[in-house]
Formats: structure tokens, sequence, C-alpha cells
């Protein structure tokens, strides 16, 4: 594997340590062929190119972090130059525990303190901390096979992109827990974006968690701290709009492990569409129209709804071709609700198929509703900060 590195480099004193900054390469430039971006290519032993600081934003995780740090202490880093940062959201539940007796025992895994809680946060203040050349996020409700970091370094190499990643490949066990992994890799369920098929290779809009040139972050800038979902869309889209690139390859193989229950599903896409806003609300432009398709459905099934009552009201029944045309569509959704249970019983088990259309709806309503609520909030005179209203902020992760 070779690993190409900025020529430049500047020394930064930092809390009485010095760290080596290497500057290259603009983003606009990062997608480039590497010959022509003025770089020093390395060959041999990666190790000796690159250190590597791993990323991870965590609260109240007693249930999954001993699986993690099982994980990440099998990642095969054998000769790299690496760190561990995990920032804690402030966590009451032992899970500070935990990381304290772990990072002692480890000392290249440390743990921070989060105060704010939520992800980007959390991220930001790993990337600040950290060492390394390359940035490595991770999720601890994720497990990951021995080689992902060092596959994220090659893939990175390989196509000189912005950031790369793996698909999120859903796992999950229980009925409803199996459910809602299999419609998770449905197109019907998630509109068709790419870096839910594992064995896609590409450019993607976004991508699963993600692995940086250090670089690349200090000048697009880091996540958007004003943000509690969709911190990563967001960067992503900054990346791609700066002429960076977003790669996904099925070289990185990660496990995610969905909602367990279809009220968290609910809430979690809820939280997803209300945040949406936000993003296209800075940007703009969504980053891609498959966001905007559940809110116009729901609207336009609350209007149906409406008219409909309205009729009633008025003497002229709840039937007009509006409400016709509205029960048309609802029709056609229904029909392909079936035809994409199907698809997921066919291929993850028939036992699932009666729970999937409330799974798929799921999706796509809690994402819809949540993004006209966002539409009202983000649209309206300047409120304040809705970090105490836990409908569209608590987090379960």
């Amino acid at each position: 594997m070779r690993l190409n590195l900025p020529c430049s480099e500047k020394t930064v004193e930092k809390d009485s340590s010095t760290r080596t900054v290497r500057r290259g390469c603009p983003v606009n430039r990062l997608a480039e062929d590497p010959v022509s971006t003025n770089e020093c290519t390395t060959s041999g032993d990666p190790s000796i190119a690159v250190s590597i600081s791993i990323v991870v934003p965590c609260r109240n995780e007693t249930k999954a972090i001993h699986a993690f740090l099982n994980s990440l202490l099998s990642q095969d880093l054998q000769n790299f130059n690496w760190e561990a940062i995990i920032a804690d959201g402030m966590s009451d539940d032992g899970t500070r525990k935990v990381l304290q007796q772990f990072s002692s025992e480890h000392p290249q895994v440390r743990m921070i303190d989060n105060p704010s809680h939520i992800v980007s946060t959390g991220l930001n203040a790993c990337i600040r901390e950290a060492k390394g050349d390359i940035i490595v996020r991770m999720d601890v409700h994720t497990e990951y096979k021995a080689d992902y970091v060092r596959r994220c370094l090659e893939v990175l190499q390989r196509t000189n992109a912005a950031n790369v990643g793996g698909a999120c490949i859903a796992l999950q066990t229980g009925f409803i827990g199996r459910a809602i992994a299999g419609a998770f890799h449905s197109p019907f369920a998630v509109g068709g974006a790419r870096w839910h098929q594992p064995t896609y290779e590409g450019p993607v809009d976004t991508v699963h968690l993600g692995c940086w040139r250090r670089e690349a972050l200090e000048q697009i800038g880091y996540f958007d701290e004003a943000l509690v979902r969709n911190q990563d869309d967001e960067l992503n889209f900054r990346l791609t709009r700066a002429g960076g690139t977003v790669w996904q390859s099925p070289e990185i193989v990660s496990w995610y492990h969905p909602r367990s229950s279809l009220g968290a599903l609910f809430r979690q896409y809820f939280q997803y569409g209300f945040w949406k806003v936000a993003v296209i609300k800075k940007h703009r432009l969504p980053a891609a129209w498959r966001h905007l398709v559940p809110a116009a459905f729901v609207l336009a099934n609350l209007a149906v709804l409406a008219a409909a009552i309205l009729g009633i009201i008025f003497g002229r029944g709840p039937f007009s071709w509006f409400t016709v045309a509205g029960l048309a569509m609802d029709i056609a959704y229904a029909v392909a609700v079936f035809v994409a249970a199907c698809f997921v019983a066919k291929k993850d088990g028939w036992i699932l198929f009666p729970l999937l259309p409330l799974v798929f709806s799921s999706y796509h309503v809690a994402y819809g509703l949540g993004f006209l609520s966002g539409i009202y909030y983000f649209s309206a005179t300047p409120r304040k900060n809705p970090c105490g209203e836990t409908v569209f902020t608590e987090l379960t992760r």
C-alpha cells in the first residue's frame, strides 16, 4: 500500500507538546490524480508514513461500550502510530468508569469530556486533541472488521478522495430488529441512498462514519456544532461543494446496529427529518432531492385529509377530485410497500413480512413529519436553540 503525504510541514506547539501538521492540496484538488497534486509519495510500510487518530463520540453506552472497546483493540494496527480519543458526553450510567479504567490499561486510548453532550461537539473536541495525520471516525454502536482502519487508509490513498468509508450494513437480532435492519437496505426505505448498498463502490453524497486527511478537515472546517443530527451529511455536503469527493468502498466493512423498536426508529427518523431542514436552510440547497419526498408525501396526505373534512363540513361530501387523487396516491404507495416488503422478506425471511409495511411507513412518515416540523421551526422568527426540547434532540445513542 502506498500513502501520499503532503510535502509541506509546520510544527505547532500546543499545551507544551509539539506535533507536526502537514499542509497539502486544497479540498477542491483532493479528487485529482495524485501525481498532479505535488505530494510526496511514500511506498512500503504504511506505518512509516502516517499517524492515525481514531475519534469516537459517546454518551450513556454501558450496553455497547465493552463490545466496542474489544472491537477497537482487535483492529489490525500493528506497527502503526495510532491513538483513539473518546469524547464522553458526561455519561451518568457507568460508561465513564469503564472508559477511565480502560484508558489506564491502554494508554493509546483516552477519554475527554464533551459537556455539550451532542455528537458534533464531541467529534470536534476529539479532532482538536488529535495528533494524527489521518482522522478515522468510529461509532460505539458499530462492529468493525479487523482491517477496517487499514482499508480506510488504502482507499483514501487509492482514490485521493476527501472522505472515504464503507456502506452502512445493518445488523440486528429479534423479530422487530431484523425487520428494521432488512428494510434499512431496501432502496424503497431510503430513496436509493447508495451508502445503504453494501456492494456499491464509487462517489456518494454521504458515507457511513468517515476517514479524512487532517488537512481536509482543517481546510473545510469541522462538524457544525449547531446540528444535533445530520452533522455528517452537512460536512460531506461542504466537502463535495468545495470540489472534493466522498467515496464509498465495499472493502471497508463494518456492521451498524439499528434501533430495535418501532418507537425508537420513529424518533430517530423524525429527528433526521427535522435537522435536515437546518442543513438545507444553511446551504439553501438539498444534498439530494430524495430528502424532500417523504415530506411531500406526508403533506399531500394532510391536505387530502383536510379537504375531506372541509367537504363534510360544507355538505359537499368527503370525496372530490382532489381526495380521489389522494386516495389513488395512497393505493399506489400501499402497492409499493407490498412489493418492497416481498423483496425484503424473500431475502431475510417471510416471517418478517407482516411487520415490514409498518417499518417502511415508520421510516417515511417519521422523516416526513420531522421535516415539516423543521420547516415550521426554522422558517419562523428566530427561536431559541431547541436543545431543551427532547422531541427534537433526545439522543438514544
